[in-house]
C-alpha cells in the first residue's frame, strides 16, 4: 500500500509541475516547448500506468510499479530542466 501511496504522491507532484509549466509555456523558446511536448508523451503514459497501478482488480508486479516509477523520475527530471529554461 506504501508504494501506491508514495506513487500517487510522485503523481501529484507532476501534475503541479506540468501545470505551472504549461502556465509559463508562451514565453518559452522553441527548445523547451519541443522538450515539453516530448514530455508531455511521456505524462500519458504515466497516467495509464498510475490508472492501472490504482485498480486494485489488476494484479500488478513490483517490476511494473519500479518501471512506471522510473518513467516519473525521468519526467520530473525533464520538467525540472524545462523550468530552468523558463527561469532564466
Amino acid at each position: 500500500m506504501s508504494v501506491k501511496i508514495e506513487f500517487d504522491n510522485l503523481l501529484e507532484k507532476l501534475k503541479s509541475e506540468r501545470d505551472e509549466i504549461t502556465l509559463k509555456l508562451h514565453l518559452a523558446s522553441m527548445e523547451a516547448k519541443e522538450e515539453f511536448e516530448e514530455a508531455d508523451k511521456h505524462w500519458d503514459t504515466l497516467k495509464i500506468k498510475a490508472a492501472e497501478i490504482a485498480d486494485e482488480s489488476k494484479e500488478t508486479s513490483e517490476e511494473f510499479i519500479a518501471k512506471a516509477k522510473i518513467v516519473g523520475e525521468e519526467l520530473k527530471d525533464a520538467y525540472a530542466r524545462i523550468s530552468k529554461r523558463l527561469t532564466d
